[in-house]
Formats: C-alpha cells, structure tokens, sequence
C-alpha cells in the first residue's frame, strides 16, 4: 500500500492484481487472500490489522468483510485526522480583532436632506 493511498485504491489494485494472477490459474484460498491483503497495508494500519489477526480466523474471514471493515475504518480515521488537524490550526490562530467604526455625519451629506422620519426608519433598518 502506498503512503495516503485510499483504501479504495488499493482494494481495486489488489483485485486487479489477484484476476490476473487467476488468468494464468493461479488458485487461492480466501485465507491466502486475506493473509496477503493484511500484509500489503501499510504501517498506519497496524494497529487494525494486529486487531484483525488476533481476534478474527484470517482462513474463515470473508474478503468482502474485510474490505467493509478496512473501508469504514479509513472514513473514521480520516474524520478524527481532520477534527484533530482543525483543532490544531485553531490553536496557532491568533484570535480575530474586532473593531468598531466611528460615525460623523457632514454637514454637506444627504442626509440632511432626510426627515426626522426618513432616518429614524433607516436607523430601525440598520438595527434589524
């Protein structure tokens, strides 16, 4: 398995690989199989595969199982990557300054030529 690859990748090469082995009748059990598809994944997936072959009878495993379970831990994992890459960023951030504006109002501006009615409905708008 290649560094960042998606396990969907890999899946289809390794199955594109398997069909071509099987084109020049090459027979394999399902636990040659799962055996060779836990062995290809890469260090970061460690810890799922040692949890695979302890717990589960790599001959009697489903390959589509395993292809299931390899898929849903990779979304998970991204998810937590992704959450634990955020927050990381927010921490370097330095925090947003706000800022208020000031207003004056010119004596050559259009709004003395607004009525008291006039501003007081374009002062309630500004609050809305």
């Amino acid at each position: 398995m290649k560094q960042d690859e998606p396990i969907v990748d890999m899946i289809t090469r390794f199955t594109d690989i398997i069909n071509g082995l099987k084109g020049f009748d090459r027979k394999f059990t399902n636990g040659e199989l799962v055996s060779k598809m836990l062995r290809s994944l890469s260090k970061d997936w460690n810890s799922l595969r040692i949890l695979i072959e302890n717990i589960k009878d790599v001959n009697t495993y489903p390959l589509e199982e395993l292809y299931g379970t390899l898929m849903t831990y990779e979304l998970n994992n991204v998810e937590t990557k992704e959450k634990t890459r955020r927050s990381k960023e927010e921490m370097k951030e330095p925090p947003k300054k706000q800022i208020a504006l000031k207003s004056t109002n010119d004596e050559g501006s259009s709004n003395t030529n607004m009525s008291d009615e006039e501003l007081d409905d374009l002062v309630l708008l500004a609050k809305k």
